[in-house]
């Protein structure tokens, strides 16, 4: 479990370490080719979700995000679910939507920057974290839970 939360919090302090660099370097209309043609650090203020859907509803995510987190931590140390996969998963998410949660509240919009052009919204770190997360889980979910002995009878 610690190596789990410590995973997380790794995760969380890459995200906002990059967050802050783009800030300093970027902001407010800035972007920088890495690689011509493909990916791009582009400077965003999302006040929505992904694709910028829910404009505004910051108190929404505030709360969805918490109670997402909290539950997950409350899986964690309820369930006996030791699967490699499910824990890198949860962690994902977990630091991920910490990541994005920190924005919300202090900043009140998320900084995203990350723009690749076969994929055209502009995310960040915690965006893929928690997307490649919710993946992983799901595959858990539909493909190794039961293995595990821990599925619902």
């Amino acid at each position: 479990m610690l190596a789990l939360l410590l995973f997380s919090f790794a995760i969380v302090f890459v995200d906002q370490f990059v967050k802050v660099l783009v800030c300093a370097f970027l902001k407010p209309d800035g972007s920088l080719t890495v690689i011509d043609g493909l990916l791009y650090i582009t400077y965003l203020e999302n006040k929505g979700a992904a694709f910028g859907i829910f404009e505004n509803a910051r108190l929404f995510f505030i709360i969805l995000t918490s109670a997402v987190i909290v539950a997950l931590l409350f899986i964690l140390k309820k369930t006996k679910i030791r699967s490699r996969l499910f824990l890198f998963a949860v962690a994902l998410i977990i630091g991920g939507g910490i990541g994005n949660l920190i924005d919300r509240i202090f900043l009140g919009y998320v900084v995203d920057y990350i723009y690749v052009t076969f994929f055209p919204p502009i995310c960040n770190f915690a965006d893929y974290s928690v997307s490649l997360g919710v993946a992983l889980l799901i595959v858990y979910l539909l493909f190794f839970h039961e293995k595990s002995g821990y599925a619902p009878k």
